[in-house]
């Protein structure tokens, strides 16, 4: 009997001693970094450090980068990742660094929506180069950044400014008729045509530029742990919308596409499209492909839409919130164009509080809070730290334009920052909303002229005012928290000045 005991006893002990020894391992390569790998926080198994992450993970990251530095890395999922939490490191990698710094992800979530074509998530390559290197010679040649471009937004913005006098002075969500207006500048671009506003594609471009709090945590949730995506399209009804919304734009495109194809006039290269046709009848590059002409104008319709519509819904919004500030700026717009003329690029050299107010928009609604993710496509030795090729990376652009270092108060709106004492406009380095480096956003050009003429007409022609019957005024809302920074739905009055 003693003895069975005793054979029972020491077996309980080896499970004990052999689950003791596999739960060291566990945590020994759980907390193992590669060799001179830059510090910072590594979480629990599995999960890394998302269980702990708030709703705004910009924030965390630059609460841990006081401890751990600018450049430290941060377990998510069961991935490392690589956060730059200031200007100066994100210079020295993404500019300086360029090229090693300029891969991205191969992640399964970017994988099932672009199929690793388009332009804005493919890997840093000669693929990409060459498909970036065509968007960008398209672009110019049919008027991005030219005043044949300007014409097209002028021409957009009445049809935007009609819309929003249907609305009789009663309140709106002014949302859907920004994300009409910009679509059809990216589709006189890339189709040769504006939609009218009624047209299905709308709807479905405004639900990408509204989204609620648990889709913005659905998306951050599945980029920082991609083993669960497949789980999340099961069981989470918003991954499945996103996808349904995705898959909707791309039947859209598909039709276009077939359009252009059975149309198509060499001596007659109407946009975007017929362009890349173009360089499939050459034959010259294998890379332009059906499958990259689709997402490569997704990519354009959709990043160029939201970006552009999520930045005008947060210029009313602090329209609406500081009145005194809406107000100098109609009076810079009435002397320097007046009531009636037309606003022209050429008049923003002369409009400094304007220029001041469009870049303290920038920085005080980070757009994209973390960037794009990268990718380290080489071993780089930078900042004393030694990285390994296949990194993924994370830039934390609202720590840069949050940064108490560089700005007084930086939680608040003040456009009069980026003014001299002789109120003229100061360009700052570091208000970077369209990243910096070779993969700084391919639409800036457009983003920024879209920004000014129709904020400029908008302002020209309309008082934005609170909706009565929302009590909550005293300050603008944080937004969304997702992968971008969207404002939460809001109404407002727009009455004709």
């Amino acid at each position: 009997m003693s003895m069975l005991v005793n054979l029972i006893t020491n077996f309980d002990m080896s499970i004990v001693l052999t689950a003791s020894c596999a739960f060291v391992l566990v945590f020994y390569y759980w907390y193992k970094r590669p060799k001179n790998f830059p510090s910072g926080p590594r979480g629990i198994p599995l999960l890394g450090v998302v269980p702990f992450l708030s709703k705004h993970t910009e924030k965390d990251f630059r609460k841990w980068s006081k401890k751990y530095g600018p450049m430290m890395s941060v377990r998510l999922g069961q991935n490392d990742w690589i956060v730059l939490g200031d200007h100066k490191t994100i210079n020295e990698c993404l500019v300086k660094g360029g090229n090693s710094f300029s891969g991205r992800p191969d992640h399964p979530v970017f994988k099932q929506f672009t199929k690793n074509h388009g332009v804005a998530m493919v890997d840093y390559g000669d693929h990409w180069k060459v498909q970036r290197r065509f968007g960008l010679t398209t672009l110019r040649g049919f008027g991005v950044g030219k005043r044949s471009m300007e014409d097209r937004i002028v021409e957009e913005i009445e049809y935007l400014n009609n819309a929003i006098r249907s609305h009789n002075g009663k309140p709106f969500n002014i949302s859907k008729l920004f994300a009409n207006a910009v679509s059809n500048n990216i589709s006189s671009i890339v189709m040769g045509e504006r939609m009218d506003y009624s047209d299905k594609i709308f709807e479905t471009l405004t639900q990408r530029t509204t989204e609620s709090d648990m889709a913005g945590k659905i998306i951050r949730f599945s980029i920082f742990v991609p083993s669960l995506w497949n789980l999340l399209l099961l069981f989470s009804t918003q991954a499945s919308k996103q996808t349904s919304v995705f898959n909707s734009i791309r039947e859209a495109i598909v039709n276009w596409v077939s359009q252009h194809k059975s149309t198509y006039d060499e001596h007659n290269v109407r946009d975007f499209i017929d362009a890349f046709i173009g360089e499939q009848k050459k034959e010259t590059d294998v890379s332009f492909t059906d499958l990259q002409l689709i997402q490569y104008v997704r990519d354009l319709y959709v990043a160029g839409t939201e970006t552009t519509t999520v930045t005008l819904r947060w210029a009313v919004r602090c329209l609406i919130h500081y009145p005194e500030k809406q107000n100098k700026l109609r009076k810079e717009i009435f002397d320097v164009i007046g009531r009636e003329k037309t606003p022209s690029m050429k008049d923003k050299a002369q409009m400094p509080y304007t220029c001041a107010f469009m870049q303290e928009l920038f920085r005080f609604r980070t757009l994209v809070p973390l960037g794009v993710p990268h990718k380290i496509s080489n071993d780089v030795q930078v900042e004393g730290w030694s990285i390994p090729k296949g990194t993924w990376l994370l830039c934390n652009l609202w720590a840069v334009h949050n940064d108490p270092d560089v700005w007084d108060e930086p939680s608040k709106f003040k456009p009069e920052r980026h003014l001299d004492e002789k109120g003229n406009f100061v360009q700052s380095k570091h208000v970077i909303p369209f990243s910096v480096g070779p993969r700084h956003c391919l639409g800036e050009q457009l983003a920024r002229m879209e920004i000014f003429i129709f904020l400029v007409s908008m302002v020209q022609k309309f008082e934005f005012l609170p909706d009565p019957n929302e009590p909550r005024l005293s300050e603008v809302p944080q937004g969304v928290a997702g992968m971008m920074c969207v404002p939460h739905p809001f109404k407002q009055i727009v009455k004709e000045v």
